[in-house]
């Protein structure tokens, strides 16, 4: 006798094609745009397969590690003829979906090359459409263009000895000054290695110390500090010259300076410079109140394309929970946590941001925790700044006019402080960051790249940290982060500050008690610059 099978079954095996596609269908369909793509050409095809500032994994087998978001990956393709194969042949080879996220793996084989490689690719089902969330290839960046076969760079050692340098400033491409945290303010010669300390400096300034944790307020110190020496950032901070200082003379020096209960903050001085020696020394800018605890001073300072001295200064605290209500940075009467806009002789500019009545001479921005470094994209002339988190959360941002930039209320991070939930005012507007990293980086000196020798890389952030040692060139598309390669992943050090010399040599100071002057040079050019 014949089966016969219920209808209803019938229907409900047909239901997939007959009432909608499958989530394999869904995504097949993805995957082909992205595949269609990369294969032939169609940026657009390659960004409707993404989420938005999707970000994707690339690593070359040496000694970078590098992402970029997904728009950054499609405009590659947009400097090709579109519709014309790249010689490339794409294939789904596994989908595995659970809910609404789903695994699916893609081979593409290069026949001319004899290659084959694989993208592992993550996806999420967000408002009933497919996208892909995460890019993780086997493959190595193959070069789009012949100068970018060149670009190997590598560490020359040019100077040791430096008691943890914290920045550097050029007279000329030879003649630099060198701010030692631990140490001294040196002018050094990179071509014969000649030092010689300048003299006349002030002498309030902090340095390590003894500490006896009972004598202070509890919790100002980290618990490992008791009865240990400890450096964090006292000590000299950044130098800079007067941007007229062929004409003046003047040297700018930021420090952490102690009072008589060797409490200490944040302090700025200019002097002139002759001969080696600070003169007529006056004090611009001093972070009141003096507070115990060596870390978060901040420190950091750059001109501005105005003309004008920018300043950051910490929030002070070690931990969240000794902020009071409001919090320190968030306090427009306090000193502490914010950036501060002041005139080349100290007094204040009349454009800078009204914060009201009881605002303190100066402020610029607030809800800063722990900025080091700043640095002028020169192109718009706009200053970007690295921030400090506490668990993770370092930032990258870029300074405007009143912003309020949210610690404590936001972070990117997390707290030392556990529960920590300050109530914010009503009507508080924050500024998000540019860029956060989801590790801790602890972002220092940071510049800009404009120079001869690495000309791919013109035009990116250089960031160097001190967690791992890590060191980063951030590409910047106008105000956009848009891809992040991190560079000599297999030498790490502690790095606190970047710069570049006049002629465009890209320079590191590193961290150390036997601080080095490292040059980084491109091995792949046969001319020096």
């Amino acid at each position: 006798m014949r089966e016969v099978v219920p209808f209803f079954i019938f229907l409900i095996s047909l239901s997939p094609s007959v009432y909608g596609q499958s989530d394999q269908d869904l995504i097949s369909e993805v995957l082909q745009d992205f595949i269609d793509g990369t294969t032939y050409n169609y940026p657009d095809k390659i960004s409707s397969a993404f989420y938005p500032e999707t970000r994707m994994f690339l690593y070359n087998g040496s000694d970078t590690a590098w992402t970029v978001t997904s728009e950054q990956y499609a405009s590659w393709y947009k400097r090709r003829t579109p519709g014309t194969s790249n010689g490339r042949i794409g294939s789904i080879t596994s989908i595995d979906v659970e809910l609404d996220v789903a695994f699916a793996k893609v081979e593409f084989v290069i026949p001319s090359f004899g290659n084959r490689y694989y993208d592992l690719l993550l996806l999420k089902k967000i408002k009933g459409n497919w996208k892909i969330v995460a890019k993780c290839t086997s493959a190595e960046p193959i070069p789009r263009y012949a100068d970018e076969m060149i670009v190997r760079p590598v560490k020359e050692v040019v100077m040791d000895g430096l008691n943890r340098p914290w920045s550097m400033v050029f007279f000329s491409e030879e003649d630099a000054i060198v701010a030692e945290k631990d140490g001294d303010l040196v002018r050094i010669n990179l071509s014969n290695g000649e030092r010689v300390k300048i003299v006349g400096l002030p002498t309030d300034v902090g340095r390590k110390v003894l500490i006896d944790t009972s004598k202070h307020e509890q919790g100002v110190f980290p618990a490992r500090a008791h009865g240990q020496e400890v450096s964090f950032n006292a000590g000299w901070s950044q130098v800079l010259l007067d941007p007229n200082f062929e004409i003046n003379s003047y040297l700018y020096i930021s420090y952490s300076a102690e009072d008589k209960e060797r409490a200490s903050t944040t302090k700025v001085v200019r002097g002139k410079l002759f001969d080696n020696r600070l003169t007529e020394v006056e004090t611009l800018f001093l972070a009141e109140p003096y507070t115990h605890g060596l870390f978060h001073y901040g420190g950091g300072m750059i001109f501005g394309s105005d003309g004008k001295l920018y300043i950051s200064v910490g929030e002070r605290n070690f931990y969240e929970h000794l902020n009071p209500i409001p919090p320190l940075s968030q306090d427009v009467s306090d000193k502490r946590g914010k950036i501060f806009r002041i005139n080349t002789d100290g007094s204040i500019p009349a454009d800078n941001p009204d914060f009201g009545p009881d605002a303190i001479p100066g402020l610029y921005a607030t809800g800063i925790r722990a900025t080091q470094g700043f640095a002028i994209e020169p192109v718009s002339g706009k200053i970007w700044f690295s921030e400090h988190g506490t668990v993770r959360g370092d930032e990258l941002n870029i300074l405007m006019a009143g912003a309020n930039y949210g610690w404590p209320h936001r972070t990117s991070g997390g707290y030392r402080s556990k529960d920590y939930n300050p109530p914010i005012p009503p009507g508080t507007s924050f500024v998000d960051p540019v860029h956060y990293w989801d590790v801790t980086v602890a972002p220092t000196g940071l510049t800009f790249y404009y120079g001869r020798e690495f000309p791919q890389w013109n035009g990116s952030l250089i960031v160097p940290g001190l967690s791992r040692g890590n060191l980063w060139r951030m590409i910047v598309e106008g105000d956009k982060v848009v891809g992040a390669e991190e560079l000599f992943i297999d030498d790490r050090v502690r790095i606190r500050k970047a710069v570049m010399s006049p002629r465009g040599k890209l320079y590191l100071l590193t961290d150390e008690e036997n601080g080095k002057l490292i040059r980084v040079r491109n091995t792949g050019n046969t001319w020096d610059n």
